[in-house]
């Protein structure tokens, strides 16, 4: 069955895996810049910056941060204002506002979490489907339609296609847009089964 869940942070659906490089990537902040996460915190509530992606580079221009780590930090230095780490029902609600394109949605997720240990995992601009890895995603586009981002090659059925700067993991190597929730078949069905068990 499927699940969905948090970890200490407050990100919520990611995997163990996930889960783990997350952890590591504190872990490994202090120890490579000398600096403790508190710290870091400190300086990126500092940043005359606003925008999350302004933030991220400024960080790195006057940092020498990448960006995963960056993220990390920005997202412990504002999570009261839910600038970075958001409640996943409060995500979930604003991206899922079309009411025809959440009915395609809700046709997607219900075939996710019929696959076993499926972990949903609600972001900003879509939301994801995991089971070791990320396998799908989906988001709401103009027009009351959805995009699944699979992680097939777009070569797995003639619907596919190549995905472009969609936003999500790229693992997912195909889209596939839906128009209704009448197209959530057993094809469908038979292509997150695919993704799922090649993650």
């Amino acid at each position: 069955m499927g699940v969905s869940g948090s970890d200490s942070h407050g990100r919520t659906g990611l995997t163990p895996r996930q889960q783990k490089w997350f952890a590591s990537v504190k872990a490994s902040l202090e120890r490579d810049t000398g600096r403790s996460m508190d710290e870091w915190v400190e300086i990126a509530r500092s940043c005359p910056e606003t925008k999350p992606k302004a933030q991220v580079g400024w960080l790195h221009e006057n940092y020498g941060l990448g960006v995963n780590r960056a993220a990390q930090i920005l997202s412990a230095a504002f999570r009261s204002r839910g600038s970075w780490d958001d409640d996943p029902d409060k995500l979930r609600a604003r991206l899922w506002t079309d009411r025809d394109a959440a009915a395609i949605f809700q046709a997607v997720e219900k075939l996710a979490l019929a696959l076993p240990d499926t972990i949903v995992g609600q972001r900003k601009a879509f939301t994801a489907f995991s089971h070791e890895f990320q396998f799908a995603s989906i988001k709401p586009v103009k027009g009351g339609k959805a995009i699944l981002g699979l992680a097939l090659t777009p070569d797995a059925d003639s619907r596919l296609q190549e995905p472009k700067n969609e936003g999500w993991s790229e693992r997912l190597k195909s889209k596939l847009l839906l128009e209704s929730p009448h197209q959530v078949d057993a094809s469908v069905a038979a292509l997150l089964k695919a993704a799922r068990d090649r993650s």
